[in-house]
């Protein structure tokens, strides 16, 4: 009788405990779902994501040069030295310059913004000439997670989604799963998702970095384990 009662307690726990990992399987599967919602997620491989994205570093320099709020700006006119002046790129985009006033900046580079004060300005200079010059500028990246310390990071140089991850102290190697990370980058009015292989990055499997751009989000999930 002892034999038989025990016989089915092992069976109800068994049946338990499978009831209990379908629901665990259940519950992470509506968590990645909500996660993901509204976003496009682009299933391809490393190499993939990598090309036509971010891995021309001279490209990704050059947007990096796109002009945006925080930027410190150094401008100044040779032939008249009075209106030299060092501006900072406000929330809405702007400076404000003498003579004509509030000048859109935001998204415009060095070279395009000199273009066009020179041109604002043509009608009280005797010379044309005018210098732009980034004195300081901030790529704005957040790394979240399983890595030791997640948050913001300021970079003032193209950093790759690898160099995020080590910035935000590393990944916990006990529980993060490198093989899925995600980055998670607006364009224009979409959200996209791009897969990168991280693990294979570190073990010399793959050498063009994937650079990131400013305000991606770099997401290390959790390793799902059984036990």
């Amino acid at each position: 009788m002892n034999t038989y009662l025990n016989s089915k307690r092992l069976q109800i726990f068994a049946a338990g405990k499978r009831h209990l990992v379908s629901l665990t399987m259940l519950a992470l599967a509506l968590i990645a779902a909500g996660m993901l919602a509204g976003c496009e997620t682009q299933v391809i491989t490393p190499s993939e994501a990598l090309k036509g994205q971010t891995g021309d570093l001279t490209a990704t320099t050059n947007e990096l040069m796109n002009l945006r709020e925080g930027d410190v700006l150094k401008i100044s006119f040779p032939g008249s030295p009075t209106l030299n002046t060092t501006q900072t790129v406000r929330r809405d985009g702007k400076i404000t310059m003498q003579l004509v006033g509030e000048v859109n900046v935001m998204g415009m580079t060095p070279a395009a913004l000199q273009q066009k004060l020179a041109d604002l300005y043509a009608p009280q200079l005797s010379s044309k000439e005018v210098t732009v010059e980034v004195v300081s500028s901030s790529l704005t990246i957040y790394v979240t997670g399983m890595v030791l310390r997640p948050g913001k990071i300021l970079s003032d140089h193209p950093i790759s989604a690898l160099e995020a991850l080590m910035e935000a102290g590393g990944p916990d190697y006990t529980k993060a799963d490198l093989k899925d990370v995600v980055v998670i980058r607006r364009e224009g009015n979409v959200m996209k998702n791009y897969k990168l292989d991280l693990k294979a990055v570190l073990q010399g499997k793959q050498n063009e970095p994937f650079y990131l751009k400013p305000d991606d989000i770099v997401y290390v999930p959790e390793r799902f384990s059984m036990f």
